[in-house]
């Protein structure tokens, strides 16, 4: 299946509709923990955070509706862990409705909310342990997409997690069915099967990867292969003699 590109989802262009914005937040918060992409994304973590002590710091790029920060937090004390997260997203409009979706994020401990453009990030190299990002890659073209993980991998100390869609026809009708009857939401119900068409293949995330200087040490699969969440490190630097 091809990859449309060129093509804006809803989400990307005016956020003129609070309701129905609030309303596809609380869709994705559901898909995420339902199909297994939130759970793909602890799982990546934990392969780069392996034994190492705390407490750890993670960038969370495209954050959304802050869900899956919110539950890395949650987890946190299970697997004897500190965790702090900064999560950023470039649109304002989609954080004021993310505090109006879950009331836990007025006084998450741990939890910073801020408005950035993830291709430009304001903080020092090797500024955070891990940064993390979840269903942003798709939105990006591959130029844009490269521009990202290189200045995710520039923040990073540890390693960088990429979690998106797997681009399939088959993947590509799921969507279209499970939304058609999961939801009324009219912006989930355009962008879910947009998204999975513009998603990269698993071969076309790890050559962004390899292109941004990054390498998979892991890769975790959600439930039916639809998703995928990538734990990268980076290359080493070339010296030349």
């Amino acid at each position: 299946m091809r990859r449309l590109a060129g093509t804006l989802e809803l989400l990307d262009g005016p956020l003129d509709d609070p309701d129905a914005l609030r309303g596809n937040l609380r869709d994705l918060a559901r898909l995420n923990r339902g199909l297994g992409g939130t759970s793909a994304s602890a799982r990546a973590l934990d392969r780069l955070l392996a034994d190492r002590r705390g407490p750890h710091t993670l960038l969370d790029v495209g954050t959304g509706g802050a869900d899956i920060p919110l539950d890395l937090l949650a987890a946190a004390p299970r697997h004897g862990r500190e965790l702090r997260i900064t999560a950023v997203d470039s649109r304002p409009e989609v954080l004021d409705a993310a505090r109006g979706v879950d009331r836990r994020l007025a006084d998450a401990r741990g939890l910073e909310l801020l408005v950035g453009d993830g291709r430009s990030l304001p903080w020092e190299d090797r500024a955070f342990d891990v940064v993390h990002a979840s269903l942003l890659v798709h939105h990006l073209e591959p130029d844009e997409a490269i521009a990202f993980l290189r200045e995710a991998a520039r923040l990073a100390r540890l390693g960088v997690v990429v979690n998106d869609l797997v681009r399939a026809r088959r993947h590509w009708l799921a969507a279209r069915v499970l939304l058609r009857v999961g939801t009324r939401n009219r912006y989930t119900r355009h962008d879910g099967p947009l998204s999975v068409r513009r998603a990269y293949t698993r071969v076309e995330l790890r050559a962004l990867l390899a292109a941004a200087g990054l390498r998979p040490i892991a890769e975790v699969t959600a439930l039916a292969g639809h998703r995928v969440a990538i734990a990268a490190v980076r290359l080493p630097a070339r010296t030349t003699a």
